[in-house]
């Protein structure tokens, strides 16, 4: 049983649920505990490593505040690094914000407005129309894509397989940090560093192989197909990683994968977060 989802989105990147939202989402799903990943971006309103009541937040916030709708939310963050041949995506657990993570995250935000513009402008050339979007902080192609979807025949899947998905005609790269840059600045911040999603890349062993520098990788995780997990299990075995594992929401629908009970209270041990 489901009972904790380290990898769920919210508005502040390309997620639709705000974070007042997460714990009634949360409960729906059957969840003790949520992580709030959102991509290359801090939430101001997660100081704490982990909050129970973040309508509530304490004045001591190195701590869990008391609880008012019984769901634990871990400030969390997924970083975008470039390994080389493929890019991955690594889930920090537990932030307490560093000046260095901050500026690199502020560095990050200028650069996706800036690409964001690029692929707008080029999609509104390309297809002669007007999206009803803005470059901003945050933003991202699932959001673009929303927009296109809107204002032509395209919808949100035809828009990344035609128009912005890479080596696309509007694609764009981002810059985002080498993966060493990138995992020595969450090691600072954060009380565990994992792979997200290994069996996503094209590369899984290359990507699973990073992990002898990691605490943890992503084990569940809602695959299109059945995957064989056993490269992860010994990536798991090798390197004594944690599991962690989640949906990767970017809507309401929480728990569709994620931690069970046993699996929850490791990395709850592990970030020092006292259970309810």
């Amino acid at each position: 049983m489901t009972v904790a989802d380290l990898h769920v989105h919210t508005q502040r990147s390309d997620g639709t649920l705000s974070l007042d939202e997460v714990p009634a989402a949360a409960r729906r799903g059957g969840l003790d505990a949520v992580a709030v990943t959102d991509h290359d971006r801090l939430s101001p309103d997660l100081d704490a490593v982990a909050v129970t009541d973040h309508d509530r937040l304490s004045p001591d916030l190195d701590a869990p505040v008391t609880t008012r709708e019984g769901v634990t939310v871990v400030h969390g963050i997924e970083l975008r690094v470039d390994a080389g041949q493929q890019r991955l995506d690594l889930l920090g657990y537990g932030v307490s914000p560093t000046d260095a993570l901050v500026a690199e995250c502020e560095r990050i935000q200028r650069n996706r407005a800036e690409r964001g513009a690029a692929i707008v402008d080029c999609v509104e050339e390309r297809l002669s129309v007007s999206l009803p979007i803005e470059p901003r902080p945050g933003l991202g192609r699932p959001h673009i894509a929303r927009a296109i979807a809107e204002v032509s025949d395209y919808d949100v899947d035809g828009a990344f397989a035609h128009l912005i998905g890479d080596d696309c005609p509007c694609y764009v790269p981002r810059a985002v940090p080498a993966f060493e840059r990138g995992r020595a600045l969450l090691t600072e911040a954060c009380g565990l560093v994992g792979l997200a999603h290994p069996l996503r890349y094209d590369d899984p062993e290359s990507a699973l192989a990073l992990c002898d520098t990691l605490d943890a990788v992503e084990r569940p995780y809602p695959y299109a197909d059945d995957p064989d997990l056993s490269a992860v299990d010994r990536a798991i075995e090798r390197h004594d990683l944690l599991v962690t594992g989640g949906s990767d929401a970017h809507d309401d629908r929480l728990g569709l994968a994620g931690l069970d009970s046993a699996q929850w209270e490791r990395v709850r041990d592990a970030l020092d977060v006292s259970p309810e």
